[in-house]
């Protein structure tokens, strides 16, 4: 009998395990020909297994378990729940919200996935991420990237396949870009005020179990990950996923018994009186003190590894892999992963930052770890915007690659602007958050985020206006592109995309976050093309930031402290004595100009 969680087929027979160590009794549930039928497990330590005869590839299942009904002391156990496979890989059919999820004895069967019995799964050959540190991450929402683009058959728009389409392709070369970066593809539930207000969550950032593609987004489930990942591959282009491991959408105590909560709910973090701990600002935060949740979330990576190839991770809220429940630079799960066979080559990036005790963590991550530096866009917007106090010593301590937070290892992933937030045409556009579209009076979104608006809030046909804007763009963009470390471009900030400045849109499934390919701007688009291209042809520069070099002023006398302190400062000029090739870099405040000019012979 095999104890391995999940759903498997080996030597003619189909076994089905699953962890939930405090329950009475587990029963397994298949569905066939719309029956349900029941059959007993065992228990087999923390877990419990059964083993059916045959290979019963693509059976639909799931799990009842029996035991005390007990919310306040943390069991949940109602026979009544349907409950999904925590390690399933693909699902029937996406989630939906409803009150059943929530009421003890109402059956949920009807509304809740079945997770499909996955077939023997080829492994990927090994070999290293087509991804190097100081490249180009391009960061995109599957369905909003492809929702409108004229070129992709209607059938395939909002889905991972999309992005093999030979017109999406041929963007990414055009931008030469060397990965993207899908956000969340694992099948998610809308949060539970979203339907009431007739909104749905387009970013998927509110998983309930990590492994199962959403059927919305990957309808050819694991195989067609995997298609998708070896074409792009085959382009000389890397796939990084967005994981959310730090919570699940079984929300707070007043959320739906969908899976974990229902089979183990010590996988949560609890405080000493019970209470669910929610450094996630979601409801719950797992556990990664917890050994067995640890394990899901390595066999989740171990998966999308060995099964899809992808070449590395984002994780959405990183310090919580890092809790038990403070935060360590030497928790378990690095060093875990670390010694991975399958994990240790991959591209790691963390968002350094959870509402938790001590949990902006930037900077404290460990040394083979990228990470999002949101430093970085503050204080470049801060500079363009012309903030007192913005100098530009700040500044060039970040074009740089902020050695005073990373030290002489550049790990520094540096944006502009994300899917959270404005985009980065928005950024120069709304001094203000517009979300009132999202139900929340308001209220939710960023408060602050150094953005300005020219002079008019939101759309003009003041040319004088959109000549500002026009040349902000730039400046940022310039400021980006010519910056030590990895840059990192949200999709269609090259061409001005603007969410009608929403900076909070993931309950906005319509075209407020659907990339309008239609009514870009193509200017835009050539000029950050030929920003990449001179990146990718002088790579080596921004690896690491040279050691050789001298700063100057812009009339070509030396930089003095108060140059580097003064908020007036108009500028500088980096001249480097690269053995390579040597270069000058040059930003003038006033002009809105960064230029990068190799020095000839």
């Amino acid at each position: 009998m095999i104890d391995e969680p999940g759903a498997r087929i080996a030597d003619g027979a189909t076994h089905f395990a699953v962890r939930a160590p405090r329950a009475h009794a587990i029963t397994l549930c298949l569905f066939e020909d719309g029956r349900e039928r029941r059959i007993a497990m065992e228990r087999a330590g923390d877990n419990w297994v059964a083993e059916l005869p045959g290979k019963r590839e693509g059976a639909l299942y799931g799990y009842r378990a029996d035991g005390e009904w007990a919310p306040e002391r943390g069991q949940w156990f109602d026979p009544a729940k349907l409950l999904v496979d925590p390690h399933a890989l693909e699902l029937d059919s996406r989630f939906v919200q409803s009150t059943r999820l929530t009421q003890y004895g109402e059956d949920t069967a009807d509304i809740v996935p079945k997770a499909v019995v996955p077939g023997l799964l080829p492994e990927c050959l090994r070999r290293p991420p087509c991804f190097t540190p100081g490249g180009l991450i391009y960061e995109l929402n599957v369905r909003g990237f492809t929702m409108l683009h004229p070129d992709i058959p209607a059938r395939l728009r909002g889905t991972v396949a999309a992005l093999a389409h030979p017109a999406v392709v041929a963007h990414f070369r055009k931008l030469h870009v060397t990965a993207v970066e899908l956000m969340p593809i694992a099948a998610w539930i809308d949060e539970r005020h979203l339907p009431p207000l007739g909104l749905r969550n387009a970013w998927g950032y509110n998983p309930v179990v990590p492994m199962a593609l959403d059927p919305g987004l990957c309808p050819g489930g694991v195989a067609e990950l995997r298609e998708t990942v070896a074409a792009l591959h085959a382009e000389g282009i890397g796939v990084v996923l967005d994981l959310v491991l730090n919570h699940t959408g079984e929300s707070d105590v007043h959320g739906g018994i969908l899976s974990l909560r229902g089979l183990d709910n010590a996988a949560y973090a609890h405080e000493p009186g019970g209470a669910l701990i929610n450094d996630t600002g979601c409801g719950n935060t797992l556990d990664f003190a917890n050994p067995a949740v640890r394990r899901m979330a390595l066999d989740t990576l171990r998966h999308f590894v060995k099964h899809c190839g992808v070449d590395g991770f984002r994780f959405d809220l990183a310090p919580v892999l890092a809790r038990g429940p403070g935060f360590s630079p030497d928790a378990p799960i690095f060093a875990e992963i670390a010694r991975d066979p399958w994990l240790a080559d991959r591209v790691l990036i963390a968002e350094p930052w959870d509402i938790g005790p001590g949990g902006y963590q930037l900077g404290r991550f460990p040394p083979n770890w990228l990470e999002w530096n949101d430093r970085y866009r503050d204080d470049v917007r801060s500079f363009w915007r012309g903030d007192e106090g913005a100098g530009i010593g700040t500044l060039a301590t970040r074009i740089a690659g902020s050695s005073d937070i990373f030290g002489p290892q550049c790990r520094s992933v540096n944006f502009l602007a994300a899917h959270d937030g404005f985009t980065l045409a928005d950024t120069v556009a709304y001094a203000q958050r517009h979300n009132h579209a999202n139900g929340e009076d308001n209220r939710d979104g960023h408060g602050e985020n150094f953005s300005w608006n020219n002079g008019a809030e939101g759309p003009s046909d003041d040319v004088e206006i959109l000549t500002r804007r026009q040349a902000d763009l730039r400046a940022l963009l310039g400021t980006l592109f010519a910056s030590t470390g990895t840059v990192m471009l949200t999709a269609g900030d090259e061409f001005a995309r603007t969410q009608q400045g929403n900076n909070n849109a993931y309950a906005q499934d319509n075209p407020i976050t659907w990339v309008d390919w239609e009514n870009r701007d193509t200017a835009l688009e050539d000029h950050v093309a030929a920003l990449a291209a001179w990146r990718a042809e002088h790579a080596h520069w921004f690896a690491a930031f040279p050691d050789a070099g001298e700063w100057q002023r812009l009339d070509g006398g030396g930089m003095t402290v108060g140059d580097w302190e003064s908020p007036a400062a108009p500028g500088f000029v980096y001249r480097s004595d690269d053995p390579l090739q040597p270069y000058t870099l040059s930003v003038e405040r006033p002009a809105r100009s960064v230029t990068c000019r190799t020095i000839q012979p």
